[in-house]
């Protein structure tokens, strides 16, 4: 009996993602994956310099090291990356579903979803603030956001280790289901009536989930739809508005102080 289209399309899929792999780069994104029990390792090339810097954290890997001339280094990374003499082929991380992060995860009821941010520096510096105010996860869709790269890994600055970065099929569809969860979803968009302060205080210790858009477009249609609520950070002068990254932050640091969450605590 000849498999339907979908099966095949869902195996094909999988075995893609099963084959795929991530090359990071940099000493201090490569000693994080190194120390990650999380992290599939396959293949570690490094200066001797570098191989002496991260001495202690390839021990602990059991992984044995390329040493490469640093003149002809041959990781296969986009020129201009900056590899400080490390480069780590390694597999995705694998943070388990949505319901398993986001109802019951580490840290407090909070998490962040990125509406087509597809610039890692951005998507790198948004988990990193995610990981300092303890926010649960960040969660963006499988395609038109930022992948998980060496790019990402290096603006990220080890929280891509340590912070859930939940890639799913559908972003509306993952707003739903937190939702019923019990998340109050809240939009940054600029032209919004609401504060901030006043979203916040509306959603007061609920489970709450910060929306943002790329920069320029904004939220979509059907994430601005699919929000509880919208709100702006107000702005002292007409200068404009924050870069996302940033306002990622502002968001999160008063989402926390608003609710009164305990202070994050180490994973």
């Amino acid at each position: 009996m000849k498999k339907p289209a979908w099966v095949i399309e869902k195996e094909r899929a999988k075995r893609a993602a099963a084959a795929e792999t991530v090359w990071l780069f940099g000493l201090h994104a490569v000693r994080d994956a190194l120390q990650n029990p999380r992290r599939q390792r396959l293949r570690l090339i490094v200066t001797r310099n570098a191989a002496d810097r991260l001495a202690d954290a390839i021990a602990a890997s059991g992984l044995v090291p390329e040493i490469a001339d640093p003149r002809k280094f041959p990781a296969p990374l986009d020129p201009g990356s900056v590899h400080q003499g490390a480069a780590l082929e390694a597999r995705p991380l694998d943070w388990g579903g949505l319901a398993e992060v986001c109802a019951a995860g580490e840290g407090a009821p909070l998490v962040v979803l990125l509406d087509q941010v597809t610039d890692p520096h951005n998507a790198g510096a948004i988990l990193r603030s995610a990981e300092v105010f303890g926010a649960r996860a960040v969660i963006a869709p499988r395609h038109h956001a930022a992948p998980e790269t060496g790019a990402l890994a290096k603006a990220a600055s080890g929280a891509l280790e340590r912070q859930p970065y939940l890639r799913v099929r559908n972003l509306a569809e993952a707003m739903e289901a937190l939702r019923g969860m019990g998340y109050v979803l809240i939009g940054l968009d600029g032209a919004a009536d609401r504060t901030l302060a006043e979203g916040l205080a509306c959603a007061r210790s609920r489970p709450l989930g910060i929306v943002l858009g790329a920069e320029g477009p904004g939220l979509r249609a059907r994430t601005r739809e699919s929000c509880d609520m919208l709100v702006r950070i107000p702005a002292a002068r007409g200068f404009g508005s924050l870069n996302v990254s940033n306002a990622a932050a502002v968001a999160l640091y008063a989402a926390r102080e608003s609710a009164g969450w305990p202070p994050p605590s180490g994973r």
